[in-house]
């Protein structure tokens, strides 16, 4: 009777200790606060796609008519990445073979596509094929990739410009589903009308000239889209004023710094001096050595000072390839973690993953470092920002 009691008291013991110790092991080291929240819609997963630009993309489309329309939809990202592919494998062929034919893109693509095809509903086209729940695009590359080849090879003796639109057509047939007859994409697309010439991308480069647009030179860039260059500071606060005027913000940047943590849903720029860190919580750090401090700035495990960006340190990581334009996300708001220092709120394609539902917090510095260039409604510039970039 005596060790059924114990029994019982062990596991009486055990059922709340375990709840308990679930919350604490899911507690995020990083803690949040949302300061200002763009409306936007729901997180969407790409799965194994390479196709970021598009989620992100048409995000931004889908807020967009959430602020101009005030109607949430829920659009067919697989739709534009059609349109995406037979505009590039034209330009491929013009090209004579000289140009990729990656899958990837730029956020404003979404709007070339809108303006051109129109656009979809995802209930009504999903890319999936019956049995499928995810994306996965390998396949369908290679052969898109492969097919290119057998087309500029001229084995014909020409191009067969006549064919080969159909024979890509059937691809993304293949492997994304034919799209529905009866459903009018243009005119769904009128109805939710979004002008393509009132949007623009922007960004801080010092070795351009301020104020004027230029061709940034990316690979993802295929539309040879012109980018506005101004001032480190004023980049960074016409992405805060977009922000809180309920405009989110397209985001062309680079996740493969160890700073970004698909673990923790944070990205930072740590400082590496030892002293900054040990200031910053003297109790925590004291038993430590610096070889131990150093080795721990990108666990996530301690909340660790930063670095200042500056514009020749953001300009030297694009000039040496240390950041570049591999993923392109959504800025949807403004937080701030305990210590009081700011991050942008950004919904990634990643599904809701993560501490924070498939939310990323990244930090003033990081976007600051590795941002590549942003997308925004021309509205959402401040009126003296449209003056210097004489843009109405």
């Amino acid at each position: 009777m005596k060790n059924l009691k114990s029994i019982i008291l062990l596991a009486f013991a055990m059922v709340i200790a375990v709840p308990m110790l679930a919350q604490k092991e899911e507690k995020a080291v990083y803690q949040f606060t949302d300061e200002t929240i763009a409306p936007h819609t729901i997180v969407q997963n790409q799965a194994q796609s390479g196709t970021c630009w598009c989620f992100a993309g048409t995000g931004f489309v889908e807020a967009e008519i959430l602020k101009k329309y005030n109607k949430t939809l829920n659009l067919s990202e697989m739709f534009f990445v059609r349109w995406a592919y037979q505009q590039k494998f034209k330009r491929f062929v013009s090209m004579h073979g000289t140009v990729g034919l990656s899958c990837g893109g730029e956020v404003i693509d979404v709007l070339y596509a809108l303006n051109d095809a129109g656009m979809i509903t995802e209930e009504s086209y999903s890319g999936l094929l019956p049995g499928e729940e995810k994306h996965c695009h390998w396949e369908l590359q290679n052969a898109i990739e492969s097919y290119a080849k057998v087309v500029t090879k001229k084995s014909n003796g020409r191009i067969l410009y006549e064919i080969y639109p159909q024979v890509v057509e059937s691809i993304l047939d293949g492997y994304l589903g034919k799209l529905p007859q009866r459903f009018d994409a243009k005119g769904f697309a009128k109805k939710y009308k979004l002008n393509i010439e009132d949007y623009i991308q922007f960004s801080s480069f010092t070795d351009k000239k301020l104020y004027k647009p230029f061709i940034l030179e990316i690979p993802d860039n295929w539309t040879n889209t012109m980018t506005y260059n101004m001032q480190f500071d004023e980049m960074m606060a016409e992405v805060d004023n977009a922000l809180k005027n309920g405009y989110t913000v397209g985001w062309a940047q680079d996740v493969s710094d160890k700073g970004f943590s698909r673990k923790a849903g944070v990205a930072i720029v740590p400082t590496d001096d030892v002293n900054v860190i040990r200031d910053s919580d003297p109790k925590k750090f004291k038993k430590m050595t610096d070889e131990e401090i150093l080795e721990g700035i990108y666990s996530f495990e301690n909340v660790i000072p930063e670095k200042e960006v500056t514009a020749e340190m953001h300009q030297t990581a694009y000039n040496d390839w240390s950041t570049g334009d591999d993923h392109s996300m959504l800025i949807v708001g403004i937080a701030h973690d305990q210590n009081g220092t700011k991050y942008y709120k950004v919904k990634n394609s990643w599904g809701e993953t993560g501490p924070y539902n498939g939310f990323w917090y990244c930090s003033e510095q990081f976007v600051k470092l590795h941002t590549v260039f942003f997308t925004v409604n021309k509205a959402a510039l401040t009126e003296g920002m449209k003056n210097k970039l004489s843009i109405k």
